[in-house]
């Protein structure tokens, strides 16, 4: 199945996990990311940490796990290989909706695209029935 099929239709948790450039690690709730035509996947991110560890340190993992019995999901494992802040682009893949005033107050947003490198399922380490194309 694809990448891109398989977190639409499937409901559940994701996180995104990030180092800074001295290995310093940090886990956050994320949205699922989005997906471009190249094969790549976006995330819309603020300047927080998760954001700023990305400037020293491109590779970051993303957890999905599935709202169902036992432990089912993947896990990506990702490298930033590019930023695009056009505010329109951006805006058209918010998926979160607020007032123009309330996003403002939240700060500057930015896309952050990455390559997905390998994907694994939740559990092992065998190779995942879930491909980017």
């Amino acid at each position: 199945m694809k990448l891109k099929d398989y977190l639409e239709k499937k409901s559940g948790i994701s996180i995104l996990s990030t180092a800074d450039s001295d290995g310093k690690v940090t886990t956050a709730i994320y949205s699922k990311p989005r997906f471009l035509e190249d094969n790549t996947v976006a995330f819309i991110m603020r300047e927080r940490l998760t954001y700023h560890n990305l400037q020293t340190n491109p590779h970051a993992a993303f957890m999905f796990i599935e709202e169902s019995a036992g432990y089912q999901g993947i896990r990506l494992f990702l490298k930033k290989i590019r930023e695009d802040d056009d505010p329109e682009l951006i805006a058209k893949m918010t998926r979160r909706n607020l007032t123009p005033e309330q996003d403002r107050q939240k700060g500057p947003k930015h896309l952050v695209i990455c390559s997905v490198e390998m994907i694994l399922p939740l559990i092992g380490t065998e190779k995942s029935s879930v491909t980017v194309a």
